[in-house]
């Protein structure tokens, strides 16, 4: 379902105060500048959850550099963000009770914020989605259209809440 999300975002114009580092909002958030629901942190990444999450756990791993593409990422902080993606993801699924993951790294195609960063968003449990994905007798109503998919992963995105922020946080750090 992730795609159909990527699919929206892909020609969306990217404003241009987010294409300074000092504006990034990112590196402000790096730089304690801006709040965040923070996860991780060590000398070369952040993690946090992500303010508008697809599902609950939504979190962003973000480089301690700012880098708009993976292809520039020194390789001491590409490495720390692959262990951190290990790291956050063992952690994060034991807090959620729910194994199953989509990793995500946009890069210019569908990135909101041009810095490095990865998504780790937790698959829906087929039980609260509102579609049947078992076998459909051929008389049914057909399988739901991309535009159906997309409807539902933009219905399903709030803000995140605060006490529900901090009370997941705290999950996941118990479990790193």
């Amino acid at each position: 379902m992730t795609s159909f999300i990527i699919k929206s975002q892909a020609s969306r114009p990217i404003p241009e105060f987010w294409r300074k580092d000092r504006e990034c909002a990112f590196c402000q958030i790096i730089r304690r500048a801006a709040d965040a629901y923070r996860i991780y942190e060590d000398d070369y990444v952040i993690a946090f959850l992500d303010i508008l999450p697809l599902r609950p756990g939504h979190t962003l791993i973000v480089p301690k550099i700012h880098c708009s593409r993976v292809s520039e990422l020194p390789p001491e902080y590409a490495a720390s963000v692959g262990k951190a993606i290990s790291k956050i993801s063992n952690a994060l699924t034991k807090a959620i009770d729910n194994t199953a993951l989509n990793v995500v790294c946009n890069q210019e195609y569908a990135q909101v914020v041009p810095h490095v960063h990865y998504h780790i968003i937790p698959a829906p449990r087929f039980s609260s989605l509102p579609i049947a994905l078992g076998p459909r007798d051929l008389n049914q109503k057909p399988p739901p259209t991309t535009k159906d998919m997309h409807r539902y992963e933009h219905e399903s995105r709030d803000d995140l809440d605060e006490d529900t922020a901090h009370a997941l946080v705290e999950r996941v750090k118990a479990h790193l």
